[in-house]
């Protein structure tokens, strides 16, 4: 990790930069993959899964049989855990519920939202190194929650042919409708434009690599929504002198094994504790199973002093990390000032990896600065909100005036018609 002492305000752009996707160097082979998948369909995901996941596979969907077979492999102690997960995912998400209001805004005008789920929705659940079935949880629960009527999963099968065991157990648990073996641009492809097997959604959710992103991106464009954009997942660590070195560490790794793009950052105000963290951490790191992976994404990542703490939280503010942690004395009092985050975690003992899988909030959230503008996955992203309105003879009496002088002067003749037809009624 390096280390960067008091930077100046005008470094910082450069201290925070991400790694960042190329998605136009793969544009035209993305594009090519979805044009295959939406004019062959089925016949196009089969052929493409032997391409790329090298494996030959008679069917899309996984069958009631595979489903009992997955069930059996999860050992009872990961079944426990994956539910308990599920019933606070289910809790913090099932609060969210929209509770919509009329609202009189003039006599006789009476104004109202109604809340309505996506009927259609898709999951992208990763699979390989790190297979993903914590984000079956947090995309599946809020959808089954906000109503949606049909809720579909993709994820790439192994040699085998098979999904890991663990996603289907969970895929049953939060109640997806159907799985499919697809993995990459063409389940990405399958779930926008619709096959034999593969029914079209409306909206895709979920995280992927490269060319996951990129597909997402390029069907979002005309055939369907996504959830927001994503890059390499990432967190930063606000920490003072009351901070535990091993703690901050662990949480620094936690993120760092997520793949070689990822990135970890401290913002501390202690010169001890950077020094103390950096020694901690490669003694950590000697333990990890995933060592390697970890060793590369730390070459992006950065241990950053600073004079005080309104400089750190300014920082952090322009950093706008997906996962902020705060470890200092006053914990809350700085919480009240992050304006800029996907998820806080707050004090010594709420690490990042509570938030990940089961402490209850969603762990899809936005990356690369988009938290300046983006939040994360949540029972709204499941819904669309419907406005209502309800003009009385009264009503109409009362702001039709308003509404004609308005589109008079809009030079919209017929806008106005429509008022004056109603009041020449009455």
């Amino acid at each position: 990790m390096k280390t960067i002492c008091y930077p100046e305000p005008e470094e910082w752009g450069r201290l925070i930069q991400r790694n960042t996707l190329d998605t136009e160097a793969l544009r035209e082979t993305v594009r090519t993959v979805l044009e295959q998948v939406r004019k062959e369909g089925d016949k196009a995901v089969l052929e493409l899964e032997e391409k790329f996941d090298k494996v030959r596979l008679t069917s899309l969907k996984v069958t009631e049989e595979e489903f009992e077979e997955a069930e059996r492999q999860v050992s009872p102690a990961l079944k426990e855990a994956i539910q308990a997960a599920y019933r606070n995912i289910r809790t913090f998400h099932a609060a969210q519920r929209f509770e919509g209001k009329k609202v009189v805004t003039t006599p006789g005008v009476c104004c109202w939202q109604k809340a309505v789920a996506i009927q259609k929705v898709g999951l992208y659940i990763p699979g390989g190194t790190a297979p993903l079935f914590s984000t079956v949880l947090m995309l599946a629960t809020p959808a089954r929650i906000a109503g949606c009527k049909e809720v579909v999963l993709c994820s790439p099968p192994n040699r085998e042919g098979k999904i890991h065991p663990a996603i289907l157990f969970a895929a049953r648990t939060a109640g997806v409708d159907a799985v499919f073996k697809a993995g990459g641009v063409q389940a990405i492809g399958a779930m926008a434009y619709g096959t034999e097997s593969v029914p079209k959604v409306y909206k895709i959710f979920g995280p992927g690599n490269q060319y996951v992103t990129a597909a997402k991106q390029q069907v979002s464009l005309r055939d369907v929504a996504i959830d927001m954009p994503a890059g390499p997942s990432e967190v930063c660590v606000l920490a003072d002198d009351t901070a535990r070195p091993a703690f901050v560490a662990a949480d620094l790794l936690s993120q760092a094994e997520h793949g070689v793009d990822s990135q970890a950052i401290l913002i501390t105000t202690s010169a001890t504790l950077l020094e103390q963290t950096a020694e901690e951490v490669q003694r950590q790191l000697e333990r990890l199973p995933r060592r390697e992976l970890a060793e590369r994404s730390l070459e992006n990542s950065k241990l950053i002093l600073v004079k005080d703490m309104n400089t750190a939280l300014e920082m952090t503010n322009e950093y706008a990390p997906e996962h902020l942690i705060i470890e200092t004395a006053d914990y809350l009092d700085i919480a009240g000032r992050v304006v800029n985050a996907g998820s806080v975690f707050l004090g010594p003992y709420s690490p990042e990896s509570a938030g990940d899988y089961a402490s209850g909030t969603n762990h899809t959230l936005p990356t690369n600065g988009y938290a300046k503008a983006y939040s994360g996955v949540s029972l709204d992203s499941f819904i669309r909100k419907i406005t209502f309105q309800e003009i009385t003879r009264e009503g109409i009496r009362s702001l039709g005036p308003t509404i004609q002088e308005m589109a008079a002067n809009e030079c919209l003749e017929a806008h106005k018609n429509a008022v004056t037809v109603r009041l020449s009624d009455l």
